[in-house]
């Protein structure tokens, strides 16, 4: 692997991995909101690796399939063992029905996806998963989307039973064979990563959009089990679908929908100040989002390796410390939140 721009790594908890504080994200893969050919997204999964990003994060959501099918494509052109591949599980792919519903991805492939958090289910899941990803290992294997936003109030309770005695007992057999090295989960909400990590024997927990310079509710309860029990966190979502990298302009998006008047009106003061330091918006929301101690990587997509390398630049910007200190002193920024240097 060629790396060109020296990103720093991180233990990922008890699991001893290093793996680069900025992790690949390939929903876009997966033609999220946005159908693209096979060689530009190959390409921008090539490109974050040669800018040193050993992280690569899948699952067979994206596309029903057909992200995981393009990244494979891409570790066959490097060392397998250059790469953390993390995938999940809570999805298998019946090949014999179209999908009924895409949520958001705009291509694909014509399968239908089946949620499922059984144990024969999960195994079904991963043993697909090896397949399309053309490997014997999966090094991260994440329980996918077991929280209220997915699945609503009123089956949360049966998803996380299923979960913890299927999913869980899967994984956790996965582990002691050495097929995966870590194993957790990857959810929206920060009360589930509570729930998670007090139920089971967790190593690794990825929070979308719960840990951001926009609002912080992991930081109360949270992040502070995660440092305590030895659990690494991975953030996605820290721009909150958008509005932190576009800025409050019409249209801007926040939880995949347009963002409400409060909230668009909280990110005109926070680009405000940013803008008062030079910094622009999103580049303080990647800076910001690897403060906590907690935090190992944040995951970012793109949809081509010109994005990828956008995102590298913006990690590698100074920022100043006072930015930090005057968002505080707004009360934009919560004040027990950690602050990078």
């Amino acid at each position: 692997m060629v790396s060109q721009s020296a990103l720093p790594r991180r233990t990922l908890g008890r699991t001893g991995l290093e793996v680069s504080i900025l992790g690949f994200g390939t929903a876009p893969l997966g033609d999220l909101f946005l159908e693209l050919d096979d060689q530009t997204a190959i390409a921008a999964a090539s490109r974050a690796f040669e800018l040193g990003i050993n992280l690569l994060d899948t699952s067979p959501h994206y596309g029903n399939g057909l992200s995981e099918h393009r990244c494979g494509t891409a570790l066959r052109r490097v060392q397998r063992n250059d790469v953390v591949l993390c995938t999940k599980t809570g999805r298998w792919m019946d090949p014999f029905h179209q999908p009924e519903t895409r949520s958001g991805f705009v291509g694909g492939q014509p399968h239908r996806a089946v949620v499922d958090y059984s144990y024969d289910g999960t195994m079904r899941s991963v043993e697909q998963s090896l397949l399309r990803l053309g490997t014997d290992r999966i090094d991260l294997l994440l329980i996918h989307d077991v929280d209220v936003w997915t699945h609503g109030k009123d089956a949360i309770e049966d998803r996380f039973r299923e979960a913890m005695s299927g999913a869980y007992v899967a994984l956790d057999k996965l582990r002691s064979e050495h097929v995966v090295a870590g194993i957790g989960i990857g959810v929206n909400e920060a009360e589930m990563c509570v729930r998670f990590a007090q139920a089971g024997s967790f190593d690794v927990m990825l929070l979308a959009g719960r840990y951001s310079l926009l609002e912080q509710p992991a930081l109360a309860e949270f992040m502070p089990l995660a440092l305590k029990q030895g659990i690494a966190v991975l953030l996605g979502g820290v721009f909150n679908s958008g509005i932190l990298a576009t800025g409050p302009i019409k249209g801007a998006k926040y939880n995949y929908q347009d963002a409400p008047p409060h909230i668009l009106s909280k990110v005109v003061e926070i680009q405000r100040i940013c803008a008062a330091h030079g910094v622009p918006l999103p580049t303080a929301a990647l800076h910001f989002a690897l403060g906590h101690p907690a935090v190992a990587s944040v995951v970012l997509g793109a949809h081509d390796a010109q994005e990828v390398e956008r995102n590298v630049a913006a990690l590698t910007a100074s920022v100043p410390a006072a930015l930090w200190s005057d968002l505080k002193a707004a009360r934009l920024l919560d004040a027990d939140a950690p602050v990078p240097g």
